[in-house]
């Protein structure tokens, strides 16, 4: 009995010493994360000094913490690349968005072949098409149609908002499903002719695969994200709709 009780508490103990390892590690990456350091001057006025709340919050690690020092600033260190992204998107923001658009259109395709068709082998062709389009069009098109698009309709209130999605899927959509069926045409070699009945026969099915889904996106992005960061959001979402693109398009 003795020594079954000794097991127990040997496991007990060898289970409260991971746990604790695991949280310390936990907390000492967030830090890391965040660019918090550690002020042990700062702990041990916290812990050492009787005394109220106004001195507790005259000391507390906040105050000093390099995540509250100024808030004007983006804290990136939480998300790794995500402050040298917005330097490129402040430095280069066609070069920028043209990648970030390749990522997402490279990750659509790539997802739809791999979960939706399942082919024996991914059609590389295909793959590189689409990446290409997301590079050579949707980034830099989606870069200059957004910055004239909050030129000319400022503000994040409703009526705004509303404008800014009524334009962008009245008049945007078509015109970028326009130029996405054509440009796969031409990739492919189809004759004006097919890609005129590629047009008659996909473009409102794809606009109506819009409607559903961008307008609420759309509602979001242009009340809550800066312009500059448009697309990467729009990205986000759209590796979904992508694979439907994707499979629309190469049908």
């Amino acid at each position: 009995m003795k020594t079954a009780y000794q097991f127990v508490i040997v496991n007990i103990s060898d289970a409260t010493m991971k746990l604790s390892s695991i949280l310390i590690a936990a907390s000492w990456l967030s830090s890391q994360a965040f660019g918090v350091q550690s002020n042990p001057s700062v702990t041990k006025k916290i812990f050492t000094t009787p005394t109220g709340v106004k001195t507790l919050h005259k000391h507390a690690p906040s105050a000093s913490s390099n995540l509250f020092r100024d808030p004007s600033l983006t804290r990136g260190g939480a998300v790794p690349g995500w402050a040298a992204y917005n330097e490129q998107l402040d430095k280069n923001p066609l070069t920028a968005k043209a990648c970030t658009s390749l990522v997402g259109w490279f990750l659509g395709d790539l997802l739809a072949q791999l979960f939706i068709v399942k082919a024996p082998s991914l059609d590389l062709t295909r793959l590189a098409t689409l990446t290409a389009f997301g590079f050579l069009y949707h980034g830099p098109s989606g870069h200059y149609f957004y910055n004239w698009l909050d030129s000319k309709v400022e503000g994040t209130d409703a009526k705004a908002v509303f404008t800014k999605v009524a334009i962008d899927q009245v008049f945007w959509c078509p015109l970028f499903m326009t130029v996405f069926f054509t440009y796969l045409g031409l990739v492919n070699g189809d004759s004006l002719a097919t890609i005129g009945n590629k047009l008659k026969t996909d473009l409102l099915t794809a606009c109506q695969g819009s409607w559903k889904i961008w307008p609420i996106v759309h509602a979001v992005n242009f009340r809550f994200i800066s312009t500059k960061h448009r697309l990467v959001f729009i990205n986000g979402v759209q590796i979904a709709f992508n694979m439907f693109l994707s499979l629309l398009g190469t049908k």
